[in-house]
């Protein structure tokens, strides 16, 4: 079980860095495994912790982001995991499904009529504050996609794809941080299932990381897409069938 926990949080890591969607192989992997859904997100919430901590911290050393850009993003974020955490025993998984079935669906349309084109706008990002914590309380809650939904977020606002990667990093450390001590203070986390999964998330976000740099607008548009359109398909088989 650890060796499928590890490759698997591996897998996920360089997924998700890249484009997001992580979730939707790690969850379903979680649960087959017999873990109970609120144990499966807590450990999907320490393992972005360690891994989106490390790939963040490589993309600021590279100065692809500055602690200027990510000060903004800190308590909307924190608060947004807080706060999808204590719902979570409140709203049923059917429910964030559809939430995130049709936000997915947005995000997807948008980004084939638009395209990922500058704005060249200093106050885009200040407006997308609110839907920066929408998606962190939604990430607190459940989780698959919630990456994708911030890249899909940023890019669509002008900023580049190295800073979107790093944004996306430093906003799901901090969301992740936030539920889990809330999960952790519930008594859901299983910590024989969460530092292997961490671990394979660890050195697949340090890959990933190192082939962001390599991959153009072209490839990332195509890889996001892509992943956005099984993840929707994933949630519209459970959600119609």
């Amino acid at each position: 079980m650890s060796a499928v926990l590890f490759f698997t949080g591996l897998v996920v890591a360089i997924v998700g860095t890249i484009a997001g969607s992580g979730g939707l192989i790690g969850m379903p992997v979680m649960l087959l495994l017999g873990l109970p859904i609120h144990s499966a997100i807590a450990t999907a919430k320490f393992s972005n912790i360690i891994s989106s901590l490390s790939s963040f911290v490589y993309l600021i050393k590279e100065r692809k982001v500055t602690w200027k850009e990510c000060t903004p993003i800190l308590p909307i974020a924190l608060l947004g995991g807080l706060t999808g955490a204590f719902l979570s025993d409140m709203i049923p998984p059917f429910l964030l499904e559809w939430m995130a079935f049709f936000f997915l669906l947005m995000a997807l349309s948008l980004s084939i009529m638009k395209g990922f084109k500058p704005k060249h706008t200093q106050t885009a990002h200040v407006r997308i504050y609110g839907l920066l914590y929408m998606i962190s309380t939604y990430d607190g809650l459940f989780g698959p996609g919630q990456a994708t939904m911030l890249m899909y977020t940023h890019l669509l606002n002008g900023i580049s794809y190295l800073k979107a990667v790093a944004l996306t990093r430093f906003q799901t450390f901090v969301s992740c941080l936030g539920a889990f001590t809330v999960y952790f203070h519930n008594g859901h986390v299983e910590w024989g299932a969460a530092i292997p999964f961490a671990l394979g998330a660890f050195i697949g976000a340090q890959i990933a990381v190192r082939l962001a740099s390599k991959l153009s607008m072209k490839h990332v548009h195509i890889v996001l897409n892509a992943l956005t359109l099984i993840l929707i398909l994933q949630l519209g088989k459970g959600l119609f069938l």
